[in-house]
């Protein structure tokens, strides 16, 4: 049996004028190694990619870290302490912060979110043409209320309806100029992703995994788009080292952001394993291209654990 369990954000504090960028200390992310490993034990990237059927027969407790997002933070703060416990962990990267040097629009919406009043941010939605179009229906509202579950129901509503329901010209307009007013894009880009000598150390590692070019949800694009987006990330990373075992996460990972094609997209394009933000632990049942994966909140250690 496999449980992985997937990190963002890894800080020495998150005060904001307004909660949206949420993530664990060091020292929280120290302790809830150390409870994970009271569960079983933590396995080595090779074994994970090269003996994935045993890994998810076994009936023994396996268990496996994973960062999305490319962020120095998890280099820095939490690599180190990784390394202290003789542990690995998949980094999965958008080679669009690195390329292009350009601030994904997710992590746009966090720091302005962070920054700017959600009620200001529905002001200059309602600006836009049409904007009662992006008012949620009852059937969205509960995928928003399922997927942000750690959200109270106007937060969910708010992150549901930047992430997956505003059409990208709308949201280019909204949070780019939020944006642009609170932060400087190439300077944000410098400090918030991994250098090219973090990612060349994790590549060398086999640590390295593909989160597409852009984080946008897969799902929800074309076929070609999709193909682009995973190929673009994949190019990148070889570029430091040849991995023929490369690992797919996608971004979001719910089931409308990773549903079919996106799957069998990814294995066309050689990924052998990839992740969603399904919750569960996996076993010789599951589908290896779409793993699930734990919110650090969920499991031992969690903001939100309950044993």
């Amino acid at each position: 049996m496999l449980t992985v369990c997937n990190f963002h954000y890894i800080r020495r504090d998150f005060n904001k004028p307004y909660p949206s960028i949420f993530g664990v200390t060091p020292d929280e992310f120290d302790y809830q190694i150390k409870e994970l490993k009271k569960m079983g034990r933590f396995i080595t990237i090779d074994e994970l990619t090269t003996d994935i059927d045993t890994v998810l027969a076994d009936k023994r407790h396996h268990l496996l870290v994973t960062f999305d997002d490319g962020l120095k933070e998890q280099f820095e703060l939490a690599l180190p302490i990784l390394e202290q416990h003789r542990t690995e962990a998949l980094f999965f990267i958008n080679s669009m912060n690195f390329i292009d040097n350009k601030v994904s629009m997710v992590h746009k919406i966090h720091m302005v979110r962070s920054e700017v009043s959600p009620n200001e941010i529905l002001k200059e939605i309602n600006k836009i043409p049409n904007s009662q179009q992006n008012e949620l229906t009852p059937a969205e509202f509960s995928k928003a209320v399922a997927h942000y579950r750690y959200d109270d129901q106007s937060t969910a509503c708010l992150k549901y309806l930047l992430n997956f329901k505003l059409p990208k010209s709308s949201l280019d307009i909204v949070i780019n100029a939020l944006f642009q007013r609170n932060f400087e894009e190439e300077s944000v880009a410098d400090t918030l992703y991994m250098s090219n000598d973090q990612l060349r150390y994790l590549a060398e590692r086999n640590m390295l995994g593909n989160h597409t070019h852009s984080h946008f949800a897969l799902g929800l694009l074309p076929k070609p788009e999709i193909e682009e987006e995973i190929l673009k990330t994949k190019s990148f990373i070889q570029s430091f080292k040849k991995n023929d075992n490369l690992a797919i996460s996608y971004p979001y990972g719910s089931a409308e952001a990773c549903g079919w094609p996106v799957p069998e997209m990814a294995k066309q394009t050689g990924h052998k394993i990839g992740f969603s933000m399904e919750r569960g632990s996996n076993d010789i049942t599951a589908d290896k291209l779409l793993l699930k994966r734990y919110s650090s909140n969920d499991l031992p250690g969690g903001k939100n654990y309950s044993s």
